[in-house]
């Protein structure tokens, strides 16, 4: 990219911004860091691949961090749905051919990592650390399925066609928190799950649906059934992606990044109604369960559309106690919400978290059934930005106050590159 781009892409302001009285502006930055680099790639008839090292897949600062670093997260590698190989890497692999949910892994050996990222005055970024997530017991873990019977997951292959193994030690790393000792906790996706990690990136207890520990027996670290079982009909690559920790830590929030399947794939394709979860960190007991109403997918500028399963929730953080901002997004348009928990329904342990209960969440329309979803104002709509990549995934509050947003480059299988917006006069604050 030529400087001159840059250059004309490092300010841009919105000129009638319905959000806010004051206008917002954008300041780009992009990185050369050698450690963003993987290589090429080269599928066996098709296309050679540039593949380089996504860090975009969620982001967090923790108030006793330096004003202007922040900690990213790389999900499970390169892939490529089965369904998108002729268009991505050119061939079609005979071995996609009759396998349901097939996804292609060009780098199996990747393994998910959290950097630190330090964002400069000159429009750049450097990753400054790199934490590789590992078992207890040292070893790094991977970006493969895990071997799950009660919820529904892909069939992974590497780039010649070959069955990958499903691995107890995969996790798909999608969403982060640091506390104020160190450690982390990460989002998991396909689980879904939650799991807790000590600063140098050693898992200490993943967290699953209720009556899947099994599932994970053998696994070289602690598994715990503490989240609702009804998160096992959570769609295909639509788990948790989002993960906040109040201010006094007390309390985990996270939202599915889509309505679930309840009771089925058709039901979660026309649904609105996503779950968000209040979690006491301490005893790691759901203590509050609310409705997110995603938004009408036409209203999404950059690419509308029909499909009510396009809009997906993607990051979410914390500004003050139960009050959220939640980053709702399609591939090419990024919306920051804030959200009020207060005067919301709380529809934790109710009917709505049993399998039995028909209609069921997702069928239902919110107010029809007696529930209040929380509260939702826009604060920032990246429609009004050109220069913004699509598939914004991380957020992060700086110490100036303004905002670091992050995109998911795919690990460059479509020639993506990591950019970091940080945004100034949304109004979003810690309160």
């Amino acid at each position: 990219m030529s400087s001159t781009y840059l250059a004309a892409a490092a300010f841009a302001i919105l000129a009638a911004n319905p959000l806010s009285a004051a206008d917002i502006q954008a300041r780009f930055l992009y990185s050369e860091d050698t450690l963003l680099r993987t290589g090429p790639y080269t599928f066996e008839g098709g296309k050679t691949l540039n593949l380089t090292v996504g860090i975009g897949s969620a982001a967090f600062r923790h108030p006793s961090d330096p004003p202007n670093v922040i900690w990213t997260l790389g999900d499970r590698g390169a892939n490529i749905a089965c369904s998108e190989m002729k268009e991505i890497a050119g061939v079609e692999l005979a071995a996609c051919k009759g396998v349901r949910n097939g996804r292609v892994y060009p780098t199996p050996s990747y393994s998910p990592s959290i950097y630190r990222v330090m964002l400069t005055d000159d429009r750049t970024f450097r990753v400054t650390d790199v934490i590789t997530l590992k078992d207890r017991d040292g070893r790094p873990m991977s970006g493969l399925l895990n071997p799950l019977k009660t919820a529904a997951t892909d069939t992974g292959m590497d780039g010649t066609g070959k069955p990958l193994p499903y691995d107890l030690n995969g996790i798909d790393a999608e969403a982060i928190v640091r506390l104020a000792d160190g450690t982390f906790w990460i989002g998991d996706e396909n689980g879904p799950s939650l799991a807790h990690f000590r600063a140098d990136g050693r898992m200490i207890v993943r967290h699953v649906p209720k009556g899947t520990e099994g599932e994970f027996a053998g696994a070289k670290y602690d598994v715990k059934g503490t989240l609702p079982a009804i998160l096992t009909k959570r769609a295909i690559n639509r788990g948790i992606e989002t993960l906040a920790i109040s201010p006094d830590e007390r309390f985990l929030y996270f939202v599915m990044q889509n309505p679930l399947a309840n009771p089925d794939v058709a039901a979660y394709q026309k649904a609105k109604n996503s779950r968000l979860f209040k979690l006491e960190r301490s005893s790691m007991r759901i203590v509050g369960e609310y409705v997110y109403t995603l938004d009408d997918p036409k209203t999404f500028r950059r690419d509308p559309s029909e499909k009510q399963n396009d809009p997906r929730i993607s990051e979410m953080m914390a500004i003050g106690l139960d009050r959220l901002i939640v980053l709702e997004r399609t591939e090419q348009t990024t919306k920051l919400h804030e959200v009020n928990l207060a005067g919301a329904t709380n529809i934790a342990g109710s009917k709505w978290d049993e399998v039995a209960t028909q209609p069921t969440l997702e069928q239902s329309e919110a107010s029809a059934a007696g529930i209040k979803p929380v509260s939702k104002s826009l604060k920032f709509d990246s429609a009004d930005f050109p220069e913004m990549a699509g598939k914004t995934e991380g957020m992060a509050l700086l110490g100036d106050g303004s905002l670091a947003l992050i995109n998911d480059d795919d690990f460059g299988i479509t020639g993506g590159r990591t950019q970091i917006v940080i945004v100034r006069g949304t109004g979003i604050a810690r309160r």
